[in-house]
């Protein structure tokens, strides 16, 4: 016999096989239960449908906005690492008390910046020295002008002295940032020297200014650095009459005792070698020691050559005029009146060309 739901049973029975894939048809336990198990089995065929269709919106999502969110990063990433650019002048007002023992001369003068971004000179600092005051002169967002007194640092070369010349500079370079970060422009219109500026005993020689760069470890990015330089040189009229007039009087008296046969004449010489001594005592103090030799000291090599020779004939002089050997006074008259005096000027004469061709 036929089972009164017979047919409702096969299709239960059919159902489990479809989603199970089994070939043998089992009779449910319970087949009152069935018909609510045939609908989980379709509200998760729904559930699948909907989760693949929100995961298709969401990878369509991200197509879309991860693109543009790089392109955004990119254009961000740009403009960060695009650097900032800083004009930059320093107009000098005056230098004084420029000391060639220390290397260090007192200045005063005007810093201008100015930039597209906010601007102070906090964000700067002076490497070859220290500032002792700091004025605002004129403060807005995007330009600044400070007015600065400050003890500059100089690198001396004195192989001349005292026909020196040398180079004051202002080196300016940003405190932290690199120049990929900060980059400074000479600004030309508020950059020089004021008419009135004055050194004493000093002329000023020219100027320049120029933009370069600095790194102070291997493979670090360099730091944009300003550098304004103002050239001086002894006054030449002051080092004559100051140290060249004494010496050349001195040697002037010195070769002139050489046509004097008298035993007086030592004495003259003697005094002639201590006065050059204590002259190149004076100037030598003025200068801080140094590991080459400058034209002083090659000027006084010579000098004290010229006075030994000058010393020397004249106690040849005294020795033979003692023993009453007249020939050979004469003899040490007739040379060192002659050679002494050539010998002397030719070597001061070729000092004096190799510093002007130099």
């Amino acid at each position: 016999m036929l089972h009164p739901d017979g047919g409702q049973q096969l299709i239960y029975q059919s159902i489990p096989s479809l989603f199970r894939g089994r070939d043998s048809i089992t009779r449910p336990t319970n087949p009152k239960r069935v018909p609510a198990r045939a609908t989980d089995r379709l509200h998760e065929g729904a559930g699948s449908v909907v989760t693949w269709y929100l995961l298709l919106i969401i990878l369509t999502v991200a197509l879309i906005v991860v693109p543009a969110s790089a392109e955004n990063q990119v254009n961000a990433s740009a403009l960060r690492h695009e650097p900032r650019v800083v004009h930059i002048g320093v107009f000098v007002v005056d230098f004084s008390r420029f000391s060639v023992a220390e290397g260090t001369v007192e200045t005063n003068f005007y810093v201008n910046l100015r930039s597209d971004s906010p601007v102070s000179i906090s964000d700067f600092e002076i490497m070859n020295g220290h500032t002792t005051s700091i004025d605002t002169i004129l403060n807005t967002p995007n330009e600044k002008n400070y007015r600065v007194f400050a003890v500059m640092d100089a690198d001396l070369d004195l192989s001349h002295y005292p026909f020196d010349n040398h180079t004051i500079p202002i080196v300016i370079e940003p405190k932290l940032l690199s120049e990929q970060s900060l980059v400074m422009v000479i600004d030309k219109g508020k950059t020089g020297i004021g008419t009135e500026a004055n050194l004493p005993g000093w002329e000023f020689t020219g100027n320049s200014y120029t933009i370069t760069n600095q790194s102070y470890v291997t493979d670090e990015n360099p730091y944009s650095r300003a550098v304004f330089s103002y050239g001086i040189r002894r006054d030449t009229a002051s080092t004559i009459l100051k140290f060249f007039l004494p010496m050349m009087l001195i040697i002037i008296v010195s070769l002139s005792s050489l046509m004097m046969k008298v035993s007086s004449r030592l004495g003259l010489n003697a005094s002639m070698f201590l006065a050059a001594v204590l002259i190149h005592w004076r100037i030598s103090d003025a200068i801080p020691l140094v590991a080459y030799a400058t034209f002083l000291d090659f000027f006084m090599i010579i000098t004290y050559a010229t006075l030994v020779m000058v010393l020397v004939s004249g106690i040849l002089i005294i020795m033979f005029t003692e023993s009453k050997d007249t020939g050979r006074v004469d003899l040490v008259y007739h040379w060192s009146i002659r050679i002494i005096p050539v010998l002397s000027i030719g070597l001061y004469f070729l000092l004096f060309l190799t510093l002007m061709t130099t």
